[in-house]
Formats: C-alpha cells, sequence, structure tokens
C-alpha cells in the first residue's frame, strides 16, 4: 500500500509539474499575442519601448498568475472529470491575473496599450481553458468514435437521469459502450439531441431503431417511473436480442448520484409488473415489542424472513422453531452476528409433536405466534396426502389448542391461495387450517387470523429457482401448461402482510393482499430465459409437460362467499369468517384423525367432506 501512495504522489508531482510549465508558456504567450493582435499581426509593427515593457513585467505576472492559479486549485482539479465549477475558477484566476498586471504596471510606471490588458486578459483565458478541457474533449471523442467498442447502447428516456448517464459512459475509458440513440415518450423531444445523442423516437419505435442502429444494450433511464408503468416499455424490449439494464429510483437524482454505479440488470420483479407493496411497518410493530415471540417453521423462506424483521423491533424474546437443523442453525448465525442484544431461542422440534410443543409453551409462555410451519409442495403431497394432512392440519391443530391454553396474545397463520377452491391436498389442507383457527377464535381469548397470498418469487420450490437450474443446465425449461398463471409476490411483501396482519388482527379474520394482475407462467419462463442472457426457444428451449396432480390453471384468492372487507391500507383486505356446523366439523376431524393413524386410503373422502369446495384434481 504504501508503494502505491508512494507512486500516485510520484504521478500526481509530475501531472503538476508539467502544468505549471505549460502555464509559464501560455501566460508569456498571451502577453505577446495581446501586443501582436494590438499592433496588427505583425511583429515589426510592435514599437520597442512597448516589447520591452512586456519583458520587463514578464517574471512578476508569471509568478503572481502562478499563485493565482494554485489558490484557485488549477492545479489540483482532475480535468477529466472538469466542468462549470473548474471553468469558474479559470475565469476567476484569469480576470485577477489581468487587473494586478494593470496596478502592477501602472505602479512601476511600465507603459503598454490600453487595449493590451483585455487582449491579454482573453489570449490567457482562453488558452488556459483550452488547455485544461482539451483532454477531456479529445477523451470523450476518442470514446465515441472508438472501433473496438462492441456494444452499442440506446438510451431510454431524456431527462436529467439520461444525461447523467450518457455523459458518464461517453467520458469514461472503463465503461465499455457507445451510447448510438435514444427514446423519449415526450414527442416535443424526437429529433432533438442530448449530450450530442439523438432522440429518435418514441417506445413505439424501440424495435424499429434497435434493428437500424444495430443495438446490443438498453438502458432504461426513467427513475419517476413505477413497475407498473415500467412493465409496458419492458414487454416491447423484451422482444428485442438486447441487454437490459434500469436505473433503480428517484433517489438517485434527488441526492445527486446518478451514474452508471447504480445501474443494475432487469430483475424478474420489473417484468411481473406490480409496484412493490410497501407497508409502514414501523408505526405498527410496537405490539411486538417487549413481547416473547416464537415463529414456527422460522427455518423457511417466510419464517426466516419474518424472524429477520422480527429482530429489529426488539422482542423481550424470539423463539424459532423448525424440525430441519440446518434452516434452524443458519438462521441462528445470522440474527446473531447482527443483533447482538437480541434474545433469541432456536430449538427443533415438530409442530406435530404436541407433547414436545406443550414443553416448550409451558416452558417459554410465547405471547405472540407466526405459524409458517407446513409442507408446501403440491405434487409431492399429493402423493403423500397423509403426511400434508399429519403436518399441515394436526400440526396447526396442535400449535392453537396449546396456544388456547397457555393464553396467547396473538396467534398469525401462514395460509396460501391454494386454500380456495382446492383442487391438491396441500390446499385443502390450508383451508381446514384456516376453518380451525376461524373456529378457535370464537371460543378462546386468543386473537387467531390466517393471512393468505400467492406464490411467493425466490422461496425455497417456488418456480424461479427450478427455472435458474433448468436454464444454467442449458435447458429445457419445463412449463406445466401453456394458459397456467399465478400470483406473485416477493419475500419482504409476504412478510409485511403477515406482520401488519398481527397488528390488524381482531380475531377470525382471513387478511388477503392485493396481487394485482396474474402472471402466465410461460411469460416469467421467458423473461428469466432474456434476463440470464439467452434467447427463449433458440438458445434454451421451452417444453410444456403438462398440469401435475392437484394443480389447476388458475389459483384463486378469496371464496365468492367470503366478500371482501377493506382496512386502513387499501391493499389489503379481509375475507369475513364463513359459517360452519362446528360439531359436525370437528366429528369429521376425529375421523381424519384416525385415518392418518391408521395410514388410510379415505383420507381425501374425509377432507371431502371438511372441505365442500374441494375437488380432486
Amino acid at each position: 500500500m504504501f508503494e502505491s501512495w508512494k507512486t500516485m504522489d510520484k504521478k500526481l508531482l509530475i501531472r503538476r509539474a508539467f502544468l505549471i510549465l505549460l502555464d509559464i508558456i501560455l501566460i508569456n504567450f498571451a502577453a505577446w499575442c495581446a501586443l501582436i493582435v494590438r499592433f496588427d499581426f505583425s511583429l515589426g509593427n510592435i514599437p520597442v519601448h512597448y516589447s520591452e515593457a512586456v519583458s520587463q513585467y514578464a517574471l512578476i505576472n508569471t509568478a503572481i498568475t502562478l499563485v493565482l492559479f494554485w489558490i484557485f486549485r488549477l492545479y489540483h482539479s482532475l480535468w477529466k472529470y472538469a466542468g462549470i465549477e473548474e471553468l469558474t475558477n479559470v475565469a476567476y484566476a484569469c480576470v485577477i491575473s489581468a487587473g494586478l498586471q494593470f496596478m502592477g504596471m501602472t505602479a512601476l510606471a511600465i507603459h503598454v496599450p490600453r487595449s493590451f490588458f483585455p487582449l491579454y486578459l482573453a489570449f490567457l483565458g482562453f488558452s488556459v481553458a483550452s488547455s485544461r478541457f482539451a483532454y477531456r474533449f479529445l477523451r470523450m471523442i476518442n470514446n465515441r468514435y472508438r472501433s473496438n467498442r462492441k456494444k452499442r447502447t440506446m438510451i431510454i428516456g431524456a431527462g436529467e437521469a439520461a444525461n447523467a448517464i450518457i455523459k458518464e459512459i461517453n467520458n469514461s475509458q472503463y465503461l465499455d459502450g457507445k451510447i448510438v440513440c435514444a427514446i423519449d415518450d415526450n414527442r416535443g423531444k424526437v429529433g432533438s439531441y442530448i449530450q450530442g445523442i439523438k432522440v429518435v423516437g418514441t417506445r413505439d419505435d424501440i424495435i424499429e431503431m434497435v434493428a437500424k442502429y444495430e443495438v446490443t444494450d438498453i438502458i432504461i433511464a426513467i427513475p419517476s417511473y413505477s413497475k407498473k408503468h415500467l412493465k409496458p416499455i419492458l414487454d416491447i424490449c423484451k422482444q428485442t436480442d438486447c441487454s437490459l439494464r434500469i436505473l433503480p429510483g428517484m433517489y438517485q437524482l434527488i441526492n445527486g448520484q446518478v451514474s452508471a454505479s447504480q445501474l443494475r440488470n432487469v430483475d424478474i420483479e420489473d417484468l411481473i409488473g406490480r409496484d412493490t407493496v410497501n407497508l409502514d411497518l414501523k408505526s405498527i410493530m410496537n405490539y411486538v415489542s417487549g413481547k416473547v415471540v416464537m415463529v414456527t417453521g422460522g427455518g423457511g423462506s417466510i419464517g426466516s424472513e419474518l424472524c429477520r424483521q422480527l429482530a429489529k423491533y426488539q422482542p423481550k424474546e424470539l423463539i424459532i422453531v423448525d424440525f430441519y437443523e440446518n434452516n434452524a442453525y443458519e438462521i441462528q448465525q445470522e440474527l446473531q452476528a447482527k443483533y447482538k442484544e437480541l434474545v433469541l431461542t432456536v430449538l427443533i422440534a415438530s409442530v406435530c409433536d404436541k407433547k414436545r410443543m406443550d414443553f416448550i409453551f409451558s416452558q417459554y409462555r410465547p405471547e405472540i405466534i407466526y405459524h409458517a410451519a407446513a409442507h408446501k409442495h403440491v405434487p409431492l403431497m399429493e402423493e403423500s396426502p397423509n403426511e400434508a394432512i399429519k403436518n399441515n392440519v394436526f400440526g396447526t391443530w396442535n400449535m392453537t389448542e396449546l396456544a388456547d391454553k397457555y393464553g396467547v396474545q396473538r396467534f398469525v397463520q401462514i395460509s396460501t391461495d391454494k386454500a380456495v377452491n382446492p383442487t391438491n391436498i396441500m390446499g385443502a389442507s390450508k383451508r381446514i387450517c384456516e376453518m380451525i383457527i376461524q373456529s378457535y377464535d370464537k371460543k378462546s381469548k386468543t386473537e387467531f387470523v390466517a393471512v393468505r397470498f400467492g406464490n411467493v418469487l425466490a422461496s425455497n420450490g417456488s418456480v424461479v429457482p427450478l427455472f435458474r437450474k433448468q436454464i444454467l443446465r442449458g435447458g429445457p425449461v419445463t412449463v406445466t401448461h401453456p394458459e397456467v398463471i399465478r400470483y406473485f409476490m416477493t419475500i419482504p411483501e409476504a412478510t409485511a402482510l403477515v406482520l401488519q396482519a398481527g397488528a390488524l388482527a381482531e380475531g377470525g379474520e382471513i387478511f388477503v393482499l392485493d396481487m394485482g394482475e396474474p402472471v402466465k407462467i410461460v411469460d416469467l419462463a421467458r423473461n428469466l430465459i432474456r434476463l440470464m442472457g439467452y434467447i427463449p426457444d433458440r438458445d434454451i428451449q421451452i417444453e410444456f409437460i403438462g398440469l401435475r396432480p392437484g394443480e389447476k390453471l388458475y389459483e384463486e384468492l378469496l371464496l365468492a362467499e367470503e366478500g371482501m372487507k377493506a382496512t386502513s391500507n387499501q391493499l389489503i383486505h379481509i375475507g369475513k369468517p364463513i359459517q360452519m356446523e362446528e360439531k359436525r366439523f370437528y366429528e369429521n376431524m376425529d375421523r381424519l384423525k384416525t385415518a392418518i393413524a391408521e395410514e388410510s386410503h379415505e383420507v381425501k373422502e374425509i377432507v371431502k367432506e371438511l372441505v365442500p369446495t374441494y375437488r380432486q384434481g
């Protein structure tokens, strides 16, 4: 490191010495040019006493001007990034130099023509500014027309963000790209130029201009656009073979931080086309502060994110319960490293083991429970329906009974859109869980609620990680059906919904997130293939394998008879509790428990009696 500093200091000294020598030449060049211009560009016309006067004062003028240049930091700036501020400093230094020269020569009775001083100022300012900006100008021209630059970039957006990005790319010797055209939806800008780059059309012209200008990369520089408004543009860009990058958001403009370093690749969330649901958790999370909080399935995708969020709000103790030790260990290590003051307990246990869970409840006395432990993989559960019922249904029944027994304040059940008119045993099991918690809410002091959402992007076992693996293997990417659609949300969104449900809970509700428009899985696959740098159906094939057991073409978020009730957050709705005959319900639950214990083949028939909307796929 010491050697590198020595090398850098040496380079700095050499650069400054070069600039000082150059300025000595330019200062005297400016003085003589002023005389020559004054006397009609002829050295022979210059009176001897004027040339002697300039020579006589040259040493003083040079020394004073060099000191002024130093004071105005003309030897400290990085001229490859020079702008208006540096140009202003040059102007100030030159004006003062000319003024001091006038006063000095007058004081020493050294006479020159009065026009000499403004001419000297003009030549000095022009020559010094030119010398400083020539390097930047030549490098910009070189970068713009360098023949070895393979990337040809289109900028979408012709505002301040685009201006900053174009400026940085054109001036950089490290960014491998050449801006060839710009696009903007403001038709008044079409035909105009931004940093020398022509605005060639609107979004309707993107595909045509990509071909015309042989574009290889597209940068979207419209930070004011939401994901909803960006999606139509992204859909057009997807039809090209170009690599896509995007400037994330407005805060870069506000903070003056717009640069190529903020560019990121377009991700799968952008292409879904729904703005991320941002919930104000700080204002609602006081309900967990100072409380003993338990998260079952705390090592899973949703459970672990719940733990991360809960740890921020100073619970009295956070208890993680998970059956899988590797998952539990990973979240334990992460939280212990990040939250030194957190009282954290990690327990290996199955919610199906009622005696073990009873001991945990009696030992730790949880006040708030988030129940995320469940089997969720639809095709696997179709092959092992008894295990789905054992873990999901009777694990939840154990937890609700114990929550009631030990006076838990709130119990939040994680559910799924697959619980609505289920065609698979996993969805049916989750519907039974909702019925259990709604039933217990009527007779318990504990506030029981459920939270229902769709598929979670990038969660364990979800479609996106599967597609990524298939793409990395070279394909094919397997999609069940060309028309299959799903609702999607991110892990942070799902977690925020669960946490807000805990805050809004009055008991018995099923909270549902407004998840926008559903997404075709085949479109999701094609988008992901493009994002990973390949072309669908050319580089990576898509293969349709047919709907798997228990799957349906589309998912629903609410049963028709549940209705919809608004909450304080317009994106969260409540399904009203459904009336059911509880005596009959628990008689069938007892039958189901016996059937599970005996590994009976009648499990699905009993489930059908419990969930009339269940249709076996």
